[in-house]
């Protein structure tokens, strides 16, 4: 089944976050504007598709996007302003960086402040039923998952080019043992109360 590719007949970008949850690293919102009479059969929740996919359809979407932009907000933000704040902070970052301004906005999710004077609806599991915001699903994860692969270079006790900075189980035993990073957010649980009543 194909997804929706709009609400309205007008240049319209959808606009979603990757990392919201994580323990480490930043929260990536994409904006994508995808021109009227797309059809990316493949296109879904970036979550219920394969890496593989996910990469192929990356590419795909930034050849035929009219616009599109990726913005990381990094994790002192994240613990100064906290996530939700930090969240539409990326989101507004992303949608001014587009290089053609759109007239509306669809935004995944239930929460969003207004961004300047384009109007916006926000839409609950918008990324398996909007082309537009599938698309913006897909190039902020892959992009925050190849940031996170980085940096797991530089930091490999944590595992994050396995978990991307979520909460495993994993992950928590090692900053139980190593202690955080710079990339943590210290404004999260980042040990649960089994561990915290281990040490």
């Amino acid at each position: 089944m194909s997804l929706t590719l709009s609400l309205f007949e007008s240049l319209e970008a959808g606009v979603d976050e990757a990392g919201r949850g994580s323990l480490a690293g930043p929260v990536t919102a994409a904006a994508v504007i995808l021109p009227l009479g797309t059809n990316l059969a493949d296109l879904n929740d970036s979550k219920k598709l394969s890496k593989t996919k996910r990469e192929k359809l990356r590419i795909e979407i930034e050849n035929i996007a009219l616009a599109y932009s990726v913005v990381n907000v990094d994790s002192k933000t994240i613990d100064e302003i906290n996530i939700l704040n930090a969240t539409i902070k990326a989101m507004h970052s992303a949608i001014k960086l587009l290089g053609v301004k759109p007239d509306h906005l669809l935004i995944d999710g239930n929460y969003f402040d207004q961004y300047i004077d384009i109007p916006h609806r926000c839409i609950i599991k918008g990324d398996s039923k909007y082309q537009n915001i599938a698309a913006a699903s897909i190039l902020a994860k892959t992009y925050r998952d190849d940031l996170m692969i980085n940096l797991d270079s530089k930091f490999e006790k944590y595992g994050w080019k396995k978990n991307k900075g979520y909460g495993t189980k994993e992950h928590r035993i090692a900053i139980k043992k190593h202690g955080t990073t710079k990339y943590h957010r210290k404004s999260f649980r980042l040990l649960n109360k089994q561990l915290v009543l281990n040490i």
